[in-house]
């Protein structure tokens, strides 16, 4: 199998607006204004979702989206999985591809849940033999009882989620494309699903996650894109991008002193010179011969022969 990889050169996706209060003035300064708005070779009104975007992702490399709602994250990942076809540029990409953009992805919600993952992997082109495992997998996981054999129209969105997630990891791609609604569900379920989805992440050549939760970006990537109005503003690693986003840089760190210098005193010493500096130790000379004692303080000196001299005359 090849090895997968991702290549996107001058993409920008356009999203026309036909309603008619888009052709008014108000819109026409807005779109001046931010600079997110704009005209086609039509003369419609479009909303630039993805501007300008190039880069390559390899086989290995980890991928997180980090940005404001509306962005342009989820656009990001939709073309990728060529659910939206690229207005100017071009998407390449080489490998199966895995999406868990939206639980209702790829579901007929008229069919039964056990339909449904006979469809999934009728479309993946497994084999009949293959079918089976792959209902008994998800059948497993999801946890669905009865409910797997009645038409997904009458699940709960908890249930859609379960038999989503369980279908779209139970069938492991060259490339994994995630966005955060698989954050979603129940605390215990969520529980069930990390050891399930890390194998996932980690059996994945290339993975592409759009997440809000920064511990999240920090494990599971290697490479980060802030997107903003389209466009991305910083490329990085996670340990740069993530606090210039937060807004918290992290402190600088100190210089340690180089003790390698002529000018740097041996330790020993350098302990010894600080200690007498700081004790007043004794005088060098004081020290060598104890017999000249501490050096009298001549002030002293005189007053005391001063005070004897007079107590002799009187």
């Amino acid at each position: 199998m090849a090895n997968a990889s991702v290549r996107v050169t001058d993409l920008s996706v356009l999203f026309p607006l036909y309603h008619g209060s888009a052709r008014s003035l108000k819109k026409t300064v807005f779109a001046a204004a931010s600079g997110r708005l704009g005209q086609d070779s039509h003369h419609r009104v479009v909303v630039q979702a993805l501007r300008d975007l190039n880069f390559t992702l390899n086989s290995g490399d980890r991928l997180g989206l980090i940005g404001a709602n509306g962005a342009g994250k989820t656009t990001l990942l939709r073309v990728l999985a060529g659910i939206y076809e690229p207005v100017i540029g071009r998407v390449q990409v080489n490998g199966s591809i895995s999406a868990l953009l939206d639980p209702n992805l790829g579901m007929n919600m008229d069919l039964t849940g056990r339909e449904n993952i006979r469809l999934r992997g009728l479309f993946n082109g497994m084999p009949r033999s293959a079918l089976r495992r792959l209902e008994d997998d998800v059948q497993d996981f999801a946890e669905l009882g009865d409910f797997l054999d009645l038409p997904m129209r009458i699940y709960s969105s908890g249930m859609v989620v379960r038999l989503g997630f369980a279908l779209a990891t139970a069938i492991r791609p060259q490339i994994l494309l995630m966005d955060e609604w698989f954050l979603a569900g129940d605390a215990g379920f969520m529980e069930k699903a990390r050891a399930r989805l890390e194998d996932m992440v980690r059996g994945a050549d290339i993975l592409v996650l759009s997440s809000h939760a920064e511990n999240v970006i920090r494990d599971w990537c290697t490479r980060v894109f802030w997107l903003d109005h389209g466009r991305v503003v910083e490329d990085g690693p996670p340990a740069e991008v993530l606090p210039h986003y937060l807004g918290s840089p992290p402190p600088e760190e100190i210089e340690a002193p180089n003790l390698d210098t002529e000018d740097a005193l041996p330790v020993d010493d350098a302990h010894a010179e600080a200690s007498s500096d700081v004790d007043g130790g004794p005088d060098p000379e004081t020290a060598a011969d104890p017999a000249k004692g501490v050096r009298p303080d001549p002030d002293a000196t005189a007053s005391s022969e001063q005070s004897a001299g007079e107590a002799a005359a009187a």
